[in-house]
Order: structure tokens, then C-alpha cells, then sequence
């Protein structure tokens, strides 16, 4: 997936003004009190009204949007191939890939670029190093986070019915399309949420929306609290998600070249 970023970094991801919530248990239930400004504008995007409510829960049982705003620093290390470190407050971002290091702003794309320790001065060669970054840490970001994101502008949500998981357990679809946003737009994604948990447990990825088959397909597993949110990195083998840590200050390392 390849979000666009949105006015200050932080609201990319969930930046809350309000609880989410539902007054009963079952998605899309009538009398229900005031909704959450998001899913609103969700349903006003042409989402519909089961999908969105049963996104609603999936955010309750992650902790909430609150709670993710408290958390300020998420760290992880992506497959093991690369080391992030994301302040979604200030949008800083340190990327390490082989004996590569990019320290850089998200928002403004102002940043530096270290290779084995000499910081790069080649003004184009650093360029393309700070959209690289960028695009890295669209990506796998979204790896990592992207149940907390279900609601971002452009985002557009159906439901797309339930299905029977291994060992019977009952799992609602929702389906995830984009609207004028990001760098891959038609691509779409059936997300798998358990009725019971309200926890994702997998995903099937499609290069474009209208693809018979998914490119792609994970399970979610390996849910850990970490603060006030639950994460998850476990994507099946060779796609592991480790290092999963949570800061309410910026670590000195997400300045260390």
C-alpha cells in the first residue's frame, strides 16, 4: 500500500479527536450513539455502514484511537531487512537498511543521508535517498499498523461478507479500497477480522482491485500489548514483523546516524 501523507504526519495514522463508539455489540446496530468524526466522513466516501461499524470495533479492541495517539515512537524492524524508527508527532523518521542510515523529516522531506558512517553530500544522490525512505516506510509501515488506519481520508471500506477460519472460527471481511490516494491507488486489500476478538488475523492483498485473485496473503497473529495498544507481527514465514517497541518520548537513537 502507498498512503499518501496527510496535513501533519501524525493524523496519517489515527490522530483522534474523539472516542470511537458503538452503543451495542453487534456491527452496523441501529441506535447507536455518536459516532466517531472519521467513520462518519468514512460512510459519507460511499463506505458502507456494516464495514464501518465493524471497523469501529476492530479500533475499540486495539486499544483505541486515544491510546494510539498517546503513543508517540513506534519501532520495528521490517522482515529483517530494515530498522525503522517513527516519531508520529513530529514526523522524524531514522531508517537503517544494510550501512545505510536516513535521518529525515516525513513531513517536510528534509533530511540526511549516511552510508557506512560519511553522510552523503551529492544533493541529487541524496534526493533520491530521502524518496526512497519515504516510500520504505510507506510500506512497511502499513505492514505493521494498518488496522489503526482503516478510517484515513481516501480510505473507502465494504463489507465483503464472513467466512469460516481454521479451527471454525467465524471471520467478517472487509474489503479496503482507495480513492485518489497514494502512489498505488487500485491496489485493494480483504481484510479478515474474528467475530469474537474483533482482532484482525489476516489479509489478501490485490495489485489492482479488480484482480480475481490476491497477490498476497498473511495472517495477522502474534497480537501483543505494548503500552496502551495491541501489535502484531507475525506474517507467516520469511515475513516476520520483530523488534515491535513503543515510546512516549523520542529515543536517542532515532537521531543516531
Amino acid at each position: 500500500m502507498r498512503a499518501r501523507l496527510q496535513p501533519r504526519l501524525v493524523r496519517l495514522v489515527l490522530a483522534s479527536s474523539g472516542a470511537l463508539a458503538l452503543a451495542c455489540g453487534a456491527p452496523g446496530c441501529a441506535g447507536s450513539g455518536a459516532r466517531d468524526a472519521r467513520a462518519s466522513d468514512s460512510l459519507a466516501r460511499g463506505s458502507d455502514e456494516r464495514a464501518v461499524a465493524i471497523a469501529e470495533e476492530v479500533l475499540r479492541a486495539l486499544g483505541g484511537a486515544d491510546a494510539w495517539d498517546e503513543t508517540r515512537v513506534v519501532a520495528w524492524t521490517f522482515f529483517g531487512r530494515r530498522n525503522h524508527v517513527w516519531d508520529k508527532s513530529s514526523g522524524d523518521y531514522r531508517l537503517e537498511e544494510g550501512s545505510k542510515v536516513v535521518l529525515m523529516n516525513l513531513e517536510s522531506g528534509v533530511g540526511r543521508v549516511f552510508d557506512g558512517g560519511v553522510e552523503l553530500a551529492d544533493p541529487a544522490a541524496v534526493a533520491q535517498e530521502l524518496a526512497r525512505a519515504k516510500s520504505v516506510w510507506i510500506n512497511d509501515s502499513y505492514w505493521l499498523v494498518m488496522p489503526y488506519k482503516l478510517f484515513d481520508p481516501g480510505v473507502r471500506l465494504f463489507d465483503a461478507g464472513e467466512e469460516e477460519r481454521e479451527g471454525g472460527a467465524k471471520a467478517d471481511v472487509l474489503r479496503v479500497e482507495f480513492e485518489d490516494v497514494g502512489d498505488t491507488p487500485d491496489n485493494a486489500y480483504e481484510v479478515l477480522v474474528d467475530r469474537q476478538t474483533k482482532l484482525v488475523t489476516g489479509w489478501r492483498y490485490f495489485q489492482r482491485r479488480d484482480d480475481p485473485a490476491p497477490r498476497i496473503e498473511t495472517p495477522w497473529a502474534g497480537w501483543q500489548r505494548f503500552g496502551g495498544i495491541l501489535l502484531s507481527g507475525d506474517r507467516g514465514p520469511q515475513r516476520e514483523i520483530s523488534g515491535i517497541r513503543v515510546f512516549t518520548t523520542p529515543p536517542e537513537e532515532l537521531k543516531r546516524p
